[in-house]
């Protein structure tokens, strides 16, 4: 006990042992949680839990999952939708496109260079409603609302990515992202 100079009793009391328990439990948690979701990545983030269950509920409605440009963006940043849409894409794309995406009898995927907007959105567009008239099919109708984002979120990841013998580059040159 110390008492200062203001009159007032100063003690040094040790917390109970409920509230220490609470802390270290809360720090053990904290940590579990971090190694399961961040570092191991074993479960499925809540955020990635809420927009795939969300697009469920919306196909068995029958409507569409809203696709703009930071959502599509945030689906090229999802391991589990890429993997998707790279299995998607060497079904019905690689023929045209080649396998890593450098352009057979369809454009280079992998420079700066496109033909209708590189943008995720113009992707989306280009995917969805195809260019008949150059040979681009209208996938919409064949893959459905449900594939077409995963195609486009593999597509952006394949930007910039310049594969080796790629052909050469044409349409305009966009900004990097």
């Amino acid at each position: 006990m110390n008492e200062h100079h203001d009159g007032i009793l100063e003690e040094d009391n040790r917390l109970p042992n409920w509230w220490l328990a609470t802390l270290f439990g809360a720090i053990v948690f904290a940590a579990g949680y971090w190694f399961y979701f961040h570092v191991f990545q074993l479960g499925e983030m809540p955020l990635q839990t809420h927009r795939r269950e969300m697009a469920e509920l919306l196909d068995r409605q029958g409507k569409s999952v809203p696709i703009d440009e930071s959502s599509l963006v945030a689906m090229a940043n999802d391991a589990q939708t890429v993997a998707e849409g790279a299995t998607i894409f060497t079904q019905t794309c690689a023929p045209c496109h080649g396998p890593s995406g450098g352009g057979n009898a369809g454009p280079n995927l992998t420079d700066e260079y496109w033909l209708h907007g590189g943008t995720a959105e113009q992707i989306f567009k280009s995917v969805t409603d195809g260019y008949p008239l150059k040979g681009m099919p209208a996938w919409g109708p064949q893959l459905g609302a449900r594939r077409i984002p995963a195609v486009t979120a593999y597509v952006l990841t394949l930007r910039n990515t310049h594969a080796p013998g790629g052909k050469p580059p044409q349409g305009e040159k966009q900004a990097a992202r």
